[in-house]
């Protein structure tokens, strides 16, 4: 490996999920603050759950609004 071009290992990186301390991990950085993890994910738990993100959603249901579709469907007619 090439001296100096790779980042710096942090071996004891902390992951935090709302303030806790989730677990702990080798990564590029010192520490890491997660909005889902395994703990907390409806895949691994089996419970549902309904996770929005900087309001992803909203912006989906304005973006796609009215008639957004009918517009594309003449566009290629």
């Amino acid at each position: 490996m090439k001296d100096k071009i790779h980042p710096e290992y942090h071996p004891e990186c902390k992951v935090y999920f709302r303030g806790d301390v989730v677990m702990t991990v080798g990564a590029t950085v010192p520490e890491m603050h997660v909005e889902v993890w395994s703990g907390s994910h409806p895949f691994y738990t089996g419970k549902s759950a309904f996770v929005d993100t900087a309001g992803r959603v909203e912006k989906f249901q304005r973006k796609f609004a009215g008639n957004y579709f009918d517009n594309k469907k003449k566009k290629e007619a």
